[in-house]
């Protein structure tokens, strides 16, 4: 078990120095095993988080997104989320004024995330295989 926890810390370290070193504009941690957002890729991620427009979290082990996360993060056009465990959202991501698209699907939604409806730029919202019984008008509209 010390092996594999080993490996997936050091997967996350080289696709975060990836990114860095490359300047990309995504950051995919999907598969990762992850139960929260590690805090030491806030600082390693410092000098371009403002480049960053793709995050996948797809598959991980997330309870929750932290307003820090979504805060450091200001300029993601696409998150995608699926196959966590997630059942809200925190009330910063109103603050994603450039997010196209999010991917919640697979999670442990029972309502609609209600931050999601003062997006102004969100076009697409999978909520696929969740618990959710019904949709506010607002997000709708």
């Amino acid at each position: 078990m010390q092996k594999k926890m080993g490996e997936a810390v050091a997967r996350v370290a080289r696709k975060v120095n990836d990114t860095v070193e490359n300047k990309t504009d995504s950051l995919d941690l999907a598969n990762c095993k992850l139960m929260t957002f590690p805090v030491g890729i806030y600082k390693a991620m410092r000098s371009v988080t403002e480049g960053i427009h793709r995050i996948s979290l797809a598959n991980n082990e997330l309870k929750s997104l932290t307003s820090r996360f979504v805060t450091t993060f200001s300029q993601l056009r696409e998150l995608n989320l699926a196959g966590n465990y997630l059942h809200r959202l925190p009330e910063e991501v109103t603050s994603l004024l450039h997010l196209r698209a999010i991917d919640l699907s697979r999670n442990r939604f029972r309502r609609f995330p209600e931050p999601l409806a003062a997006v102004a730029a969100l076009e697409t919202i999978d909520l696929e295989e969740n618990e959710i019984t019904g949709i506010p008008r607002e997000a709708i509209s």
